[in-house]
């Protein structure tokens, strides 16, 4: 991934890269819920109605033959001739029996009919193909195996369009040759089935019946199986087999048996048109139907071949979440203990002046709050303020508070990365406060963030920022994000030694350090992890300071959030692919690149990138598989997260009653960052270019009192 400039970025491409990334997750979802509606059991979905009142259906076609056609709306029972049995299958084709099927028939140099289910049949073409190839003749039953007698006439053309569709993907044919689920035999015709045998018989398709039932689905041995299927001497009839559903094996070892018995009896076998004298039933498909089809047909492939490394991958991107939130949780209490220990201590106290650095663009809602929160300082500070080109007064506003220890410093607009680096070169101070025109923070802040300094070692110091608006649901979720993710992350890689960010919202340096690597880049925008990282390859060591707080505002808005959060993501892409040989780089300097760069890729970018794998698995349980089991399984995983989350808001001395939100920022505000992500892959792999947001404000955070008033 190429690394942009400021400069380099002014030109932006979003939306197409939006909706790639929106089309990518769609065609996610849509796999697996066509995979899924595939493998469903008819039987769940579409039980067989009780057979009724057949007052309507004609005398003759009760106790005709199993074969009806329908032309000017008159049926016309038929009967195969004496000595000639048409084989017919039902409910298939299934990977295990069909073929097994498939040979018996070929070993006998025998004929069928096969009775297909749509679904089965876009699942498995190939074996549509070999029937095709076997001469044998195919003919529609249905797409989901419903009861057609429930259906209305709108349900039932769809039943029998995605069907004609499931052939012409699979073999590029279409059949008039029909026969319905739950209705065998001629004689157990309602009205209601009648009904629908004469609508689709008006549209020119041929119905089969049956004039025994083999019983192979009640499961009888193969003897009684092979003399249920054996009409009475001399007649013809068309027989009923199966090759899917239900226990196969004994009707496999009645079929051999069967064709055995009435080829020694001098019977024929032939396929249901013929037998009756009748056109083939298969003819080539053309057109739109033959493509829709293959399209069909490829989809539920894609399905068939995606859906075992989806579910492997949601293997290994659940483990690597619970693995992160014990990991984090471990060391979040081991930090805990360590930095508040009895004997810690940091060193003698920097009493020494400090310089906070205010880079201010348009902040006309927030100045005034920021400066006057850093003027209750503890601690002497010296205040710039550095007015990046703002065109709303925000200089002039710092100006009129009349603060002696605040500086004003007006340049063009330039972007952060020069206004901050503008401040580090006006710095009277060898420690350096970065913070954003939109963060207040409390009087002791400034004192505890730069406590860390007594240790010469330390280069960098990252505080703890908290949100002020919280009220509203979304700053109520992104205040459980802070507190649970980037507060236990930051304790985890501070014992860890390879902190990634230094958050812009508060962060301290020392001036010597910052010199030392060039000051702020502008080649990324994410310049706080790209600032954090070069100092940690410098060989300084960055620390997080829990006790220094800051309250910011965040975005209000849908929008707002998105914005905020695509710069972040795509910015820390950015910052990862500049540094991507930290990992070769040796010694202390090393250690972000053997341990802090593969854990920020794994936990920030692959697995929360893949996450949303979790959810589209438990919709996709409920809605084809054991629904309790996927909600089980949800279930568990957020009480893990609940409980990581109760303890860290217990780190943070935070009251728990927020948490009550937390089971709709997985299912809303979760889903949202997952599409951030995925967008700024998207981009980050197209190479697109991306500017910098500038976010509303409503000045909401305005003193430190008034945000510990929201807690």
């Amino acid at each position: 991934m190429p690394v942009r400039t400021i400069a380099a970025v002014r030109r932006a491409a979003p939306r197409p890269r939006l909706v790639l990334s929106l089309v990518a997750l769609v065609s996610v979802v849509c796999v697996l819920l066509l995979d899924g509606f595939l493998r469903a059991k008819p039987d769940d979905h579409c039980p067989a109605h009780t057979p009724g009142y057949a007052g309507s259906v004609p005398e003759e076609v009760r106790t005709g033959g199993p074969v009806l056609t329908f032309r000017d709306g008159e049926a016309t029972s038929h009967t195969p001739p004496s000595r000639t049995v048409a084989l017919t299958f039902d409910d298939g084709p299934d990977p295990r029996w069909t073929p097994k099927v498939l040979d018996i028939l070929r070993e006998h140099r025998v004929p069928a009919t096969f009775f297909v289910v749509g679904r089965q049949a876009v699942r498995y073409p190939g074996l549509i193909r070999r029937m095709r190839a076997a001469g044998s003749e195919i003919g529609l039953h249905t797409f989901s195996h419903p009861d057609l007698a429930n259906q209305d006439v709108a349900g039932v053309d769809r039943e029998v369009a995605r069907t004609q569709l499931a052939l012409a993907g699979a073999a590029g044919i279409s059949s008039s040759l029909f026969r319905a689920p739950y209705t065998a035999h001629v004689s157990g015709l309602d009205d209601r089935a009648w009904r629908v045998q004469q609508h689709l018989g008006a549209q020119g398709y041929m119905s089969a019946f049956v004039d025994r039932n083999s019983l192979d689905r009640r499961g009888p041995g193969v003897p009684q199986i092979v003399r249920n299927a054996t009409p009475p001497e001399g007649r013809g009839a068309v027989v009923l087999f199966h090759d899917a559903g239900g226990n196969r094996s004994r009707t496999l070892a009645a079929l051999p048996r069967y064709i055995e018995r009435m080829k020694a009896r001098h019977y024929t076998f032939t396929t249901v048109t013929r037998a009756v004298g009748a056109p083939g039933a298969n003819r080539p498909a053309s057109g739109l139907r033959l493509w829709h089809g293959r399209a069909l047909v490829l989809a539920a492939a894609l399905g068939r071949l995606a859906l075992p490394g989806l579910a492997a991958l949601l293997v290994v991107v659940g483990a690597a979440m619970v693995g992160r939130i014990v990991l984090m949780t471990v060391f979040a209490r081991r930090h805990h203990r360590i930095r508040n220990g009895k004997r810690f201590s940091w060193g003698p106290p920097v009493d020494g002046p400090v310089t906070v650095v205010v880079p201010a663009y348009n902040e006309k809602e927030c100045i005034a709050h920021t400066v006057n929160s850093l003027a209750a300082s503890t601690v002497p500070i010296e205040i710039l303020v550095v007015d990046d080109g703002s065109t709303d007064g925000t200089a002039d506003l710092a100006e009129a508070l009349g603060l002696p220890n605040v500086r004003v410093l007006r340049q063009p607009n330039a972007g952060k990365p020069a206004a901050l680096n503008r401040g580090i070169s006006e710095a009277r101070s060898d420690i350096v406060v970065m913070m954003d025109g939109d963060t207040v923070f409390e009087p002791e802040t400034v004192r505890e963030l730069v406590r860390p300094f007594a240790d010469p070692s330390v280069g960098a110091v990252a505080g703890n920022a908290k949100v002020g608006n919280r009220r509203k649901a979304i700053g109520a979720w992104q205040h459980i994000e802070y507190v649970m993710g980037f507060n236990l992350d930051r304790r985890m890689y501070d014992l860890l030694g390879c902190m990634p960010t230094i958050p812009g919202a508060i962060g301290a340096f020392r001036r010597r350090a910052l010199l030392d690597i060039g000051g702020m880049s502008a080649d990324t925008l994410a310049e706080d992890t790209d600032v954090t990282i070069a100092l940690h390859r410098a060989g300084w060591r960055i620390v997080y300071q829990e006790h220094a707080r800051a309250w910011t505002e965040a975005p209000g808005s849908v929008g707002q959030l998105w914005r905020q959060r695509y710069r972040w993501s795509y910015g820390t892409m950015q910052a990862l692919w500049k540094h991507r040989w930290a990992v070769l780089d040796r010694g202390p300097s090393g250690r972000f690149g053997r341990i802090g760069l593969p854990l920020v890729a794994l936990f920030q970018i692959l697995t929360p990138a893949c996450a949303p794998l979790i959810d589209l698995f438990t919709l996709y349980g409920a809605l084809f598989g054991d629904p309790l089991t996927a909600l089980a399984l949800w279930c568990t995983l957020l009480l893990v997260q609940l409980a990581s989350a109760a303890y860290a808001f217990r780190l943070d001395r935070e009251p728990l009653r927020c948490l009550v939100m937390l089971p709709l920022q997985q299912i809303a505000y979760r889903q949202l960052m997952y599409l951030v992500l995925i967008h700024s892959c998207v981009t980050a792999a197209t190479g697109a270019r991306l500017p910098w947001h500038k976010l509303r404000r409503t000045g909401e955070v305005s003193t430190p009192l008034a945000a510990e008033a929201v807690r």
